[in-house]
């Protein structure tokens, strides 16, 4: 195992890991943001360099870290030999199982090898897993028509910190203070749009997470079917590609609205699956918001 700092060696795997899309891409996202100011504090681990098997992102140890912070102690995970990867995972320097944390990648295999390296390991461990549909917008060349945001009200903008209260109280994973102080932190380090009303309010949003990935997107209930989700998504795909950025997405199966709304903006539903495991150590099972 070691932990890749050099800036050269890291934008060398910013540009190795471009080839192993789309299994690549939530590593890929992170790698990106490392390379673009650190803003969440993470670290590359490897099983060796340059040729390397398997790639884990992970919250550098010096950090400040919340044992209950599953949103923030997060792992994003590729491996090209699910051996390597399973070494990582067993190396007791690797991931700190002793808090709440996740797991995200793109490859099948992460539930049941992070599962027995964690029964091998006789630890007493709860493991929640959620598979999606993943996501990537075609590039989008122009601004997106906003002409029937007419006068003043509604305006198409950016969420500021002070917003965050609303994204947490709406969030199906929020409604705690992790998850209030997590989206205050990716509102103020990533890209996010909004549509705010008369009071300046936002109504509809999309915002974008450590690895690249947009995420929360949501209308309040009384402003939907007015145009405002695709407006907000197409303009967020498209700062993000202004910047290099992946334009990446998650959608749950059921969710049938999203996920016509991605076939209307002829979004690309990749051939892997996004996978997010979480898991929780006994001793917390009872405080852990999921």
């Amino acid at each position: 195992m070691l932990v890749l700092n050099c800036s050269t060696k890291l934008l060398t795997l910013e540009r190795m890991l471009k080839s192993h899309f789309p299994e690549s891409l939530k590593v890929y996202g992170a790698v990106m943001n490392i390379n673009r100011g650190n803003p969440f504090q993470k670290e590359v681990v490897l099983d060796s360099w340059p040729d390397f098997k398997a790639v884990i992102t992970r919250r550098q140890r010096e950090a400040e870290t919340d044992d209950l912070d599953h949103y923030t102690n997060a792992y994003a995970v590729f491996y090209k030999d699910l051996r390597a990867y399973r070494e990582l995972l067993e190396d007791n320097d690797v991931i700190n199982w002793d808090q709440v944390f996740q797991i995200q990648g793109l490859q099948s295999e992460l539930y049941a090898v992070s599962k027995a390296v964690a029964n091998a390991k006789l630890l007493d461990l709860d493991i929640k897993l959620a598979s999606f549909k993943a996501v990537h917008f075609s590039p989008v060349s122009s601004v997106p028509d906003h002409d029937f945001l007419t006068g003043p009200s509604p305006r198409l903008t950016y969420l500021s910190v002070s917003d965050a209260d609303l994204l947490n109280r709406t969030w199906s994973r929020g409604g705690n203070q992790q998850c209030l102080r997590y989206i205050a932190k990716l509102i103020a380090c990533f890209p996010s749009v909004c549509v705010r009303d008369e009071k300046g309010n936002p109504v509809s949003w999309g915002i974008t997470d450590q690895f690249a990935t947009m995420c929360h997107g949501y209308t309040l209930p009384e402003h939907r079917r007015k145009g405002y989700s695709r407006l907000v998504a197409l303009t967020l795909a498209r700062k993000l590609q202004s910047r290099g950025f992946p334009s990446q997405g998650n959608v749950l199966d059921d969710n049938t609205a999203s996920i016509n709304l991605l076939k209307s903006v002829h979004a690309q539903f990749l051939p892997c699956r996004f996978h997010r495991l979480i898991l929780t150590p006994a001793a917390f099972s009872t405080q852990a918001h999921l």
